[in-house]
């Protein structure tokens, strides 16, 4: 469906003054070449200056009259097909600029022929014309605007030129041709031929096929089964059937495209190398509805079109290098039938984008990235399009999102205008102009003269030299100026305005097309270097921010993305959409989606207190299950107090939650009423008052450019209450609404400590998240701080600042990552120095992780390092990490060097099961040792020996145990061992 609209995309027209009757034509860069009729080989050669104004810069003379002619951006070269004696050239003209400079050398050689030193001083003065043999006539050429190489369409082929640049020298660089790749068909004739960025498009009489070539590398056999038949030839044959005729409108794409069953050799022409590079084919094929008629002048297509689209802010100047750089981002193809035309994606995926119905018989028709003009036998007409919107999908994935969105592909195309010309016969387009032909019979001259048909304003200042004799032929080129972006725009948005309150759907139809127009704008690769580029950026956060109102009618959540995209603040956004004082205004889903979306964000936005109050009152209105949530928005931090506890009140009736009361004594805190906080509280259970914090953590913290900020609330319960705020806050870790980083961010930034300090109340929220942490990650990240904080306090004698919220026993009784402290810890730390006593809770802390099972030890070693030497806690750690490693000898060295009393404690609670050998292979061995060199000085190595004699004397054999004993000892000594080894074996 086309939806007609009567705007005015057309501003004023002028005349071309060429001196014969035009026959081809076409754009460069700036300039307009015209080639004669039959009668004439010339093209004349005309510069395009601001608003439409033409002069004429020079000519040069052609080989015969121009069948086909096309322009090349990229190497700004003129490409023709001319006709002399019945046969058919193919020409490129280089260097053509120097014709308007007054110079009439000309240089015609043949492509690929060898540039002779002896020209290189003159080539920079001369016109050079590059002549391209062919086996066969060309019938069509096109030239690609991304890299400047040449198609040329001939009877059963398509034959590629790449275009090379010759360094002759520093000054001079010389354009050449090399023909590349031959595409060879079986019963196609093509009779137009578009092509860029290595995608083909070709129509015949009877069908479009649209070809996309892959680049692959040569090693035999390719992946997709297409063989190399020699190394001369290098023909790669698709597995196809023959052609058949459908009988009906066919659509194939990808895997599909094979059924299309049209044989296709590519055959390269390339010279052979080790990794000579190869293509493999795939393509589109569209066939439109012959059944009615057989084929006939109303199936016949035309007006095949490649259209690219680059990067936004892919910087374009005059300079080549700085051209070819652009970044293709999509590409399109059109092509039509007399009464319809098509656009369609063929860049990353092929789809159909827009279906154009035409009100009456076309004759041809050009594509641009914001119109499609078509003319008929009397009209130009000029369409919306829709690449901008499938474009900016291809380059953006935050599209179609809460953050951005950009007019659906799918929007019905619009018909601007429908502007009369007396016989148009064919049009081509340049920048923000369009080049139209009109060819007129006799009658219709003398209708022109009549009054009743208007056309646009013409211009005659450049043609009034010419005599009426000469412009009553009836033909003329005129070249008609677009109206600007913005002033389009600007007609776009005032004519939306007529349905704005009739109509919605054709108000946002409307501001649809006009973003679209404007975003296209900024897509050409000129923007950034365009004068209105600040203006057009205004107009489209403008046009943004006229949707976003539009869809905030709606119940539609594309309210929020466009008036993101428009940079309106929430109370600009309010001032357009909220009236003063009207209490019965209502309000659709649209714009409370965006209200929602906007608080319930981190927005750093902060309402003043009359704004806050009228979204407190448009929520307590609309939508009062969300004003609990709305309330603790930091953009809310204004609203009135008691006015949110009166509306909370009301709510309260109907909804309770304990989301709500944490909200109303949030807003009784804020009022100073510490008796309603303090009621609020009460009504419920500490742990299910932690758990309301999960509903809303706003009430607890909201961030500020990304840095996370604790509320007043916090503030309060880190006074008052401490032990809800760290339930509270292990609550939200534990459902993934708050990180561990973020937590530590909020508690030092709470107790208004220094970066790298840990105030005491972060050390409780650890504790508490090891009693419910289940993940295996967290568990070592949360014990290896613990174990560096408790050693650090332990390390610089560090009082916690606040009293611990939980005590050893606590932890050892709640949680089984805290155990239980052994028996030979707690005998080695009963003889502490009067310093360790300051800080026993800490120390009983890291002695209870160590004693668990839970911590990696080896990975704490570094932790534990600066423990070293303190005194009996820096044993105790010593030896519980070595013990946990499996080194008992160490540990037994430690412990007879430094605490000899509690070595038989050790031994009896570690030396147990496979270990069990220590006590007479380590310990018995090194007790004797130490008793001879202390004699009887040392009672409690004495008391160490006899304990530890007593378990071997009964786990040895006795002739085992009697090997064990020194040779220089006291038979005396030993007897009640022996004694005891006897009757034990006696009894066994």
């Amino acid at each position: 469906m086309v939806q007609l609209y009567n705007l005015h995309p057309f501003g004023s027209q002028r005349v071309v003054p060429c001196r014969q009757e035009p026959a081809r034509f076409c754009c460069g860069r700036d300039v307009l070449f015209v080639a004669g009729t039959a009668a004439s080989c010339r093209v004349e050669v005309f510069a395009l200056r601001e608003q439409g104004r033409c002069d004429a810069l020079g000519s040069f003379a052609t080989l015969g009259p121009v069948l086909r002619m096309a322009h090349s951006q990229a190497g700004d070269y003129l490409v023709t097909i001319e006709e002399k004696s019945k046969a058919t050239y193919l020409r490129a003209y280089m260097n053509w600029r120097c014709m308007s400079a007054g110079s009439s050398r000309v240089c015609v050689r043949m492509v690929g022929h060898k540039m002779e030193e002896s020209y290189s001083e003159t080539l920079k003065e001369q016109m050079s014309v590059v002549e391209m043999p062919l086996s066969d006539p060309p019938l069509c050429v096109s030239c690609c605007p991304v890299n400047g190489d040449l198609l040329v369409g001939c009877k059963n082929k398509l034959v590629m030129f790449c275009l090379k640049y010759l360094f002759i020298n520093q000054n001079l660089t010389v354009l050449d041709f090399e023909r590349s790749l031959i595409l060879h068909f079986d019963n196609v004739i093509p009779t137009e031929v578009a092509f860029c960025a290595r995608h083909i498009a070709v129509t015949t009489e009877l069908d479009v096929l649209i070809l996309k070539l892959e680049l692959v590398h040569h090693h035999g056999l390719n992946q997709s089964g297409v063989k190399d038949e020699g190394p001369s030839t290098r023909t790669l044959q698709l597995e196809l059937d023959e052609f058949v005729v459908c009988q009906k409108p066919v659509e194939l794409l990808g895997e599909e495209s094979k059924l299309c069953e049209i044989p296709i050799t590519l055959e390269s022409t390339d010279l052979p190398t080790e990794d000579t590079k190869c293509f493999q084919v795939r393509y589109l094929r569209f066939t439109p509805d012959q059944s009615p008629f057989g084929f006939c002048e109303e199936t016949k297509l035309h007006s095949v079109q490649l259209l690219p689209v680059y990067q936004t802010g892919s910087s374009v100047t005059d300079h080549e290098e700085t051209e070819n750089k652009r970044e293709l981002l999509s590409l399109f193809c059109f092509f039509s039938l007399p009464h319809v035309g098509y656009v369609y994606s063929v860049g990353k995926l092929v789809e159909l984008i827009s279906t154009y119905q035409y009100s009456e018989k076309s004759e041809q028709a050009v594509l641009t990235p914001q119109f499609l003009h078509v003319i008929t036998s009397e009209n130009l007409q000029c369409f919306t399009v829709r690449c901008s919107a499938a474009a900016a999908r291809d380059e953006d994935p935050y599209i179609d999102t809460t953050i951005k969105a950009c007019p659906p592909i799918a929007l019905d195309v619009c018909a601007l205008r429908m502007q009369l010309f007396i016989g148009p016969r064919a049009i081509c387009h340049f920048k923000n102009h369009i080049i139209l032909l009109t060819k007129a019979d006799m009658e219709d001259i003398t209708e022109r003269r009549k009054p009743t048909r208007r056309m646009l304003s013409r211009k005659d200042d450049c043609i009034k030299s010419r005599a009426n004799s000469e412009s009553e032929p009836g033909w003329n080129l005129y070249i008609i100026n677009t109206v600007s972006t913005i002033q389009l725009y600007r007609e776009m948005v005032d004519y939306s305005r007529t349905y704005e309150n009739v109509k919605t759907e054709s108000c946002i139809h409307l501001l649809s097309e006009a973003h679209l127009l404007v975003r296209a704008a900024i897509m050409d690769p000129h923007f950034l270097n365009s004068d209105e580029k600040e203006e057009l950026l205004r107009v489209f956060r403008e046009s943004c921010a006229a949707l976003g109102d539009c869809y905030s009618r709606y119940d539609y959540h594309l309210a929020l993305p466009y008036y993101r995209m428009s940079g309106l603040s929430m109370a600009e956004v309010l001032k357009r959409l909220v009236s003063e004082g009207d209490e019965i205004q209502t309000y659709e889903r649209g714009f409370l989606f965006y209200l929602t979306h906007c608080l319930n964000e981190d927005v750093n936005e902060e309402l003043s207190k009359e704004s806050a109050n009228q979204v407190l009152q448009i929520f307590y209105l609309a939508d009062p299950a969300q004003l609990p949530h709305i309330l603790c928005s930091p953009c809310m931090r204004n609203v009135c107090p008691l006015r949110a506890v009166k509306y909370l009140q009301k709510v309260e009736k109907i909804m309770p939650s304990v989301v709500l009361t944490l909200t109303k004594a949030f807003m009784a805190l804020k009022t100073g009423d510490l008796a309603m906080y303090e009621h609020e509280m009460d009504s419920y259970k500490e742990t299910v008052l932690a758990c309301g914090f999960i509903g809303q953590p706003k009430l607890l913290r909201h961030y500020k450019e990304e840095i996370v900020v604790p509320t007043e609330f916090a503030v309060h319960l880190k006074e008052m209450q401490p032990g809800l705020l760290v339930a509270a806050t292990v609550a939200l870790h534990e459902n993934s609404k708050m990180e561990l980083e973020e937590a530590d961010t909020f508690f030092k930034i709470l107790c208004s400590n220094s970066e790298h300090a840990v105030p005491q109340l972060l050390v409780d929220f650890w504790e508490a998240l090891l009693v419910v942490c289940s993940q295996e990650e967290t568990l070592q990240e949360l014990l290896l701080r613990l174990t560096s904080q408790y050693v650090w306090r332990i390390s610089k004698q560090q009082f916690p600042e606040t009293k611990p919220l939980r005590t050893t026993e606590d932890l050892i009784n709640s949680c089984n990552h805290f155990g239980l402290i052994f028996p030979w810890v707690t005998s080695i730390m009963s003889v502490e120095s009067p310093s360790d006593k300051s800080y026993h809770e800490d120390i009983s802390k890291l002695q209870s992780l160590l004693c668990s099972q839970s911590i990696n030890i080896a990975s704490a070693l570094p932790v534990l390092e600066p423990l070293t030497e303190a005194g009996n806690v820096g044993l105790t750690i010593h030896v519980i990490c070595n013990t946990r490693l499996g080194k008992y000898e160490e540990a037994i060295d430690q412990l007879l060097k430094r605490c000899p009393d509690a070595v038989v404690l050790y031994a009896q609670h570690e030396l147990k099961d496979n270990n069990r050998a220590v006590w007479w292979n380590k310990l018995l061995p090194e007790l004797f040792k130490r008793t001879r060199l202390t004699g009887n000085d040392c009672p409690v190595l004495i008391s160490s020996l006899k304990e530890t004699l007593s378990v071997v004397a009964v786990e040895l054999e006795l002739s085992d145990f009697l090997s064990l004993l020194p040779e220089d000892g006291t038979a005396a000594f030993f007897l009640p061992h022996l004694l005891h080894c006897s009757q034990r074996k006696l009894l066994t």
